[in-house]
């Protein structure tokens, strides 16, 4: 980010998880849209159109999740370590928002 943004508005690279934690979860909105887009189609043509999306969906989570993870941004598998850091990132914007 901009640092003269950063110094603007007080956020530094937490923006950059938050924006990778939006992505994630929207990348999970998209594949359970397409996975029940695809049990609700009868079309051949269409099914194998959302198989695709679906399928590249899924490869985009992945790959968000991968990221965040090799930053050290999301602890998918210890749950006590992910609620630490959610709980410190909530204090950071609260902390931001009362400047």
């Amino acid at each position: 980010m901009n640092s003269l943004l950063e110094a603007l508005t007080g956020i530094d690279k937490l923006s950059d998880q938050i924006i990778a934690a939006d992505f994630l979860n929207a990348a999970k909105t998209g594949i359970k849209a397409y996975a029940a887009a695809l049990a609700e189609t009868t079309s051949p043509e269409v099914r194998k159109t959302l198989k695709k999306q679906l399928d590249d969906a899924i490869k985009t989570h992945e790959e968000i999740t991968d990221l965040m993870i090799n930053k050290g941004w999301y602890h998918a598998k210890n749950i006590e370590q992910q609620i630490r850091m959610d709980v410190q990132n909530a204090q950071k914007v609260l902390t931001m928002q009362s400047k």
